[in-house]
């Protein structure tokens, strides 16, 4: 792994030598039936960067956005701007005009790269020029293709590594700029460098110790931090072969591309997955070894009815994208490399990979709580963000002498394995004490004998209260049993006083807000909330003084 002096990974050239490594094995491929190996996948990546700076972007123009679904041109065209010293940055299409304009005004952004199939399906009018991929397709030489083919079989890579400008590439140069799902506010800029991603890839190989017999899916954006690192970057770096697709939300397609490329490990989230699980067949997922989720808990339920009908059990990960965004998981039991039960533990998100250090500290007073105690969970290690773009004053509330306050409340066990017990953001601090909502939601769902593989159908929330701060409500698609049984059941299930709603606190919506992940989109939650409340007198709030 070429590497400078201070260890830190540059991911475009190791690139390079993955592709001169794996010049006839196929590298990647697509739904659409593009498929590509080592050697076209560096021919086109290098074509294309020619073809960007000779028609479209600037000499110090270093920003350009992405506007592409998961699949083998939008790995070219990451890829050909990372070796051409760029910095990508994704943009998300399942956001608003208002949202991405604001986030390509943040980047100073000129130029977005984009398709034609892509712009009629969703049409954006964007504050920036427009580039259509396939227009390129015209303007390619016989030179463009002789001098990217001869590059790609027979110039020593370093000697195109320095043609390119690699080698005067630092480890703390920014690769890209992914911005945050937005679930509790605008987006946020994530400044990501090529030490994060490089180390994040590297600490994900040594979780599910990759082989160059593994297909990897990536049906996960490419805005999405997870997509962008683990399934296009680990593609491009490391030995496995990526196998595309443009949405998660076509399970039965998915399917078929998992079968038809022999797919040996899925990335996705428990949403995604629970999906698959209903409509795809146990022939599409004969050949998975590995099912490793993030972005939401993983409920043991889903995770055994998986196994039982495809004969693989999902492990848990953990990560967010300021963190690049793996910070650890429990390992496969496919892939141990020792005992397996020391090396997973359900309920858990597993250990943070080498490197990276993790602690608790008490959520008032900073003090360290060590194990087996709940307090604000703080991460340190290569894959702590640069910065968040332009906010200066937000990335000093997050990073603290190194550490990253991560906002998710956790406890570490005695033997290192990091349990996730709730998010800041989804506490209320009601009379000086913590009160913390999923659990609230938690006993909800069990006195509603809620299936928890069912879509969202209760969240617990806080609106203003003059006399508390807080208070508690409850938005919901419809009970089985009236408020003053479940909360009759809330404490028979033993939380405090402090912890149970007033009955008044219910209220009835058409839908849970939730972002594309499955998540809770805990912003539109609060609207929503305010809104059903802003009106309504507080009634008897008794239980919660």
């Amino acid at each position: 792994m070429p590497a400078d002096l201070s260890g830190g990974l540059i991911p475009p050239r190791q690139f390079l030598r993955m592709c001169r490594s794996n010049l006839r094995r196929p590298k990647v491929a697509d739904s659409s039936g593009t498929e590509l190996t080592g050697a076209g996948l560096l021919t086109r990546t290098l074509i294309l960067r020619r073809l960007l700076r000779r028609r479209v972007l600037g000499q110090q123009e270093k920003h350009v956005g992405v506007l592409l679904p998961p699949s083998v041109g939008a790995v070219v065209t990451n890829a050909a701007l990372a070796i051409d010293g760029r910095v990508a940055v994704n943009l998300n299409y399942t956001v608003s005009p208002e949202i991405m304009n604001a986030c390509i005004t943040q980047c100073g952004i000129r130029h977005v790269l984009s398709s034609r199939r892509v712009m009629e399906k969703f049409g954006f009018d964007l504050d920036a020029e427009l580039v259509y991929l396939e227009d390129f397709a015209e303007h390619v030489t016989w030179i463009d293709k002789l001098s990217s083919a001869a590059a790609t079989w027979l110039l020593p890579i370093s000697v195109l590594e320095r043609r390119l400008g690699l080698t005067a590439v630092d480890p703390d140069d920014v690769l890209t700029v992914i911005f945050t799902s937005g679930s509790t506010g605008l987006p946020k800029g994530v400044v990501l460098t090529h030490r994060n991603v490089g180390s994040n890839v590297e600490g994900v190989n040594h979780i599910v110790h990759l082989t160059p017999d593994d297909v990897l899916l990536g049906i996960l954006p490419l805005f999405h931090s997870f997509g962008y690192t683990v399934t296009m970057w680990t593609v491009l770096t490391l030995a496995p072969k990526g196998a595309y697709h443009f949405t998660p939300l076509e399970a039965r397609q998915v399917g078929k591309l998992c079968r038809r490329h022999g797919v040996t490990i899925m990335i996705a989230t428990p949403t995604f997955i629970r999906s698959y699980l209903r409509r795809c067949p146990p022939e599409d997922f004969q050949t998975l070894q590995v099912v490793f989720t993030g972005a939401e808990k993983l409920p043991g339920e889903l995770a055994d009815a998986f196994e039982k009908k495809f004969g693989v059990r999902p492990t848990e990960g953990y990560g967010t994208t300021e963190l690049s965004p793996v910070v650890g998981g429990n390992v496969p039991p496919s892939r141990a490399v020792g005992n397996a039960e020391t090396e997973c533990k359900e309920g858990t998100v597993g250990r943070p990979m080498p490197g990276i250090s993790a602690k608790v500290v008490d959520m008032d007073t900073g003090e360290d709580l060590g194990a087996e105690k709940s307090g604000m969970l703080l991460i340190k290690g290569p894959n702590v963000m640069k910065e968040y773009l332009n906010q200066p004053e937000l990335t000093a509330e997050v990073i603290r002498d190194g550490w990253y306050v991560t906002g998710d409340v956790a406890v570490i066990t005695a033997d290192g394995f990091i349990r996730i017990t709730g998010r800041e953001s989804r506490f209320s601090k009601i009379g000086g004490e913590m009160v913390p909502h999923i659990r609230i939601e938690e006993e909800i769902i069990k006195a509603l004998e809620l299936d928890e593989e069912d879509p969202v159908s209760v969240v617990v929330t806080a609106v203003p209260d003059e006399r508390k701060g807080e208070r508690l409500v409850v938005l919901h698609t419809g009970l089985s049993r009236e408020p003053d049984v479940v909360l009759r059941q809330l404490s028979t299930a033993g939380l405090p006083t402090l912890w149970i709603p007033s009955a008044d606190s219910f209220r009835g919506v058409k839908e849970i807000p939730v972002l594309g992940t499955g998540k809770l989109d805990l912003k539109r939650v609060k609207e929503l909330a305010l809104k059903e409340f802003s009106a309504t007198p507080p009634g008897d709030r008794g239980r919660e003084s």
